[in-house]
């Protein structure tokens, strides 16, 4: 009988490490950073409409400049938090830094009317189904 020939195994290939990333080792900006803080209370909620005032951000810091090409048409602040992937508080600052420098504006919300008078739909039904 023979003995059993060992095979000598080959070192197991380690996986590389990933490259550094750009923000790797650095600290990230604290997002309480982000604003200017000179903005004050603003009496923004995640349903208040923004919309910007100027056409070119150029001259502003990169999160307000993105909230001002977003704003174009109406968005609504849970949008914005949304696309913007930042927490509401931090986009309810960076909207009240914008709206103190008068670059967007805040509507309320559009509120849906009262329901019209049944009788009034019954009546154009009605109207409708005789033609």
């Amino acid at each position: 009988m023979t003995p059993p020939r060992r095979q000598r195994r080959t070192p197991r290939q380690e996986p590389q490490p990933a490259p550094p990333q750009e923000n790797e080792g650095k600290h990230p900006e604290r997002l309480y950073l982000i604003g200017e803080g000179d903005g004050g209370p603003a009496d923004i909620d995640l349903v208040t409409l923004i919309v910007a005032r100027t056409d070119d951000p150029s001259s502003l810091p990169p999160e307000q400049a993105a909230v001002v090409r977003l704003c174009e048409s109406p968005l609504s602040g849970a949008e914005l938090s949304a696309y913007l992937q930042l927490p509401f508080s931090v986009v309810s600052a960076l909207l009240a830094d914008l709206l103190s420098a008068g670059l967007v504006q805040a509507r309320a919300p559009i509120v849906r009317q009262a329901l019209p008078d049944r009788s009034l739909l019954e009546a154009v039904m009605h109207g409708l189904q005789k033609l």
